[in-house]
């Protein structure tokens, strides 16, 4: 009765020894497989900018043309108001001695691209190609190390957003649009501006097609300086909260 006692003892020390490796064997796994989820999905998916918090920011698309632009940073210059360019490097190529200005006078230079294409329409490998272009372009303008960059047609989805993020940018859109490329009147413009308020993002061209935008230029200046702050796009992202969308 004894050896029947220490046999059985025996054999539930094995089955409990077993069950515990056993045990401890699916927690470890399970504790792997758990804690390696982060890793792959803590990253948040890059947004595009389109607000920020403190300041209002006047960006200008510029792809062509060579009257309209020299005069809207003349305008600025006199006005001594900050303002952010976003540049298409066909026109860059072009256009040395007013890029040098803008340097000069401490604006923001943004990328437009290369060529007016619509990116929504090319592929990921098309869409660095003319990106790259680009870069080339303002390398031998010794502007480098561009952070902020817009698609050439204001046409873009997510993906766009992640290459912008994957080649070290920040994808801006906007949050107030004049439609001035319509010429819908410098009085509409005008009216348009003014919905803005701190944080926003007024999207402007300075190509030869916005034919009213300079004239109504001054008063916009003036009616916004007494508001808030006019900043760059990089003064805006700097001075608080930026708000982003997610592109579906």
């Amino acid at each position: 009765m004894t050896f029947f006692y220490s046999l059985n003892a025996k054999k539930a020390k094995r089955f409990l020894l077993l069950l515990s490796v056993s045990f401890f064997t699916a927690l470890l796994l399970f504790t792997q497989n758990f804690l390696s989820i982060p890793v792959f999905s803590s990253k948040e998916t890059p947004k595009a900018i389109y607000k920020g918090e403190k300041g209002i920011a006047l960006t200008f698309d510029i792809g062509w043309g060579d009257e309209k632009a020299e005069k809207i940073v003349q305008t600025l210059i006199r006005h001594k108001t900050k303002a952010t360019f976003f540049l298409s490097g066909s026109w860059a190529e072009r256009h040395p001695d007013l890029i040098k200005k803008m340097k000069k006078h401490h604006y923001d230079i943004g990328l437009l691209g290369y060529q007016y294409v619509d990116y929504t329409a090319l592929t990921a490998e098309e869409i660095k190609r003319d990106i790259l272009k680009a870069q080339e372009v303002f390398k031998k303008l010794q502007i480098e190390d561009i952070k902020l960059m817009r698609a050439p047609t204001g046409h873009f989805n997510q993906e766009v957003v992640n290459i912008a993020d994957q080649m070290g940018m920040t994808y801006v859109h906007w949050s107030v649009d004049t439609k001035d490329w319509k010429n819908p009147g410098a009085a509409r413009i005008l009216a348009k501006i003014k919905e803005a308020g701190p944080g926003d993002i007024i999207f402007l061209h300075a190509s030869d097609s916005a034919k009213q935008t300079n004239e109504l230029l001054p008063e916009a200046i003036d009616y916004l300086s007494a508001r808030s702050k006019i900043v760059t796009v990089s003064e805006l992202i700097a001075n608080g909260t930026a708000e982003t969308k997610l592109i579906n």
